[in-house]
């Protein structure tokens, strides 16, 4: 499954050249790889475009959906054999945090060698809304590790990449003014972060901020068209030229 690197594991294409190039080959195949940012950003193509790749490169995938974000008409924009496609991803759909507990726990018994990636589109969204209501966040945070132990030993095991979104708060204290929800909790479960900034005239900039062999802080700037990312060169670059 997926292709090798001169550095670190084996990694699974991510079925963007402009991805693949911010993570030297792709997504790694046995941790949980984190994408972060506002709405809007593009976590959730980054996720639609993984689970086409796999797909075509012959796999199965499952997809987490907490948030009803899959769109089937993005979908149909990147890819002319979506109908196809779309049947080799098992969707689960929890509507509750309780609910997203009950679909983790199916999670070990539909993983088999045929599936090629986990996607988890948001992790924290159901988790969040559960602290609005003013659940004893420790308990909830217990959970929320649990799940996340689940997806490490899956991804451990199987050799599974997992793909997780995550939203963000607005945060002062920190330099680039956000935190991910749920903190430290996927911070430390996560080996592979990834934020995704909104820069004018709808450009987009990916910074990877956790790897295990790639330096931090590397970076591209996109925009999302109609059949992907394009690559766009720094901001500075395009000043100068």
């Amino acid at each position: 499954m997926g292709q090798g690197s001169a550095k670190g594991p084996p990694r699974t294409p991510s079925g963007s050249a402009v991805i693949d190039r911010l993570l030297a080959g792709g997504y790694e195949q046995d941790v949980i790889t984190t994408i972060f940012g506002p709405a809007g950003s593009g976590k959730t193509n980054l996720c639609i475009i993984a689970a086409i790749e796999q797909v075509k490169s012959g796999r199965k995938v499952i997809y987490i959906d907490t948030e009803a974000s899959f769109s089937v008409a993005r979908m149909i924009q990147l890819t002319p054999d979506y109908e196809s496609i779309i049947q080799s991803i098992v969707f689960l759909k929890p509507n509750t945090f309780a609910e997203q507990k009950a679909a983790f726990g199916r999670l070990l018994e539909v993983v088999n060698e045929k599936v090629g990636l986990i996607v988890v589109d948001s992790i924290a969204m159901l988790y969040r809304l559960e602290l609005g209501k003013d659940q004893e966040a420790y308990e909830l945070n217990r959970e929320l590790g649990r799940q996340l132990s689940k997806l490490t030993i899956i991804a451990r095991e199987k050799g599974i990449p997992v793909l997780l979104t995550n939203q963000v708060y607005a945060d002062f204290s920190r330099e680039n003014g956000v935190t991910m929800v749920g903190g430290d909790i996927l911070r430390y479960g996560s080996k592979c972060l990834i934020e995704l900034q909104k820069l004018h005239s709808g450009r987009r900039k990916a910074v990877l901020r956790k790897h295990r062999s790639l330096p931090e802080d590397r970076t591209v700037v996109f925009e999302i068209r109609e059949k992907g990312l394009e690559e766009l060169p720094p901001p500075e670059k395009r000043e100068r030229g």
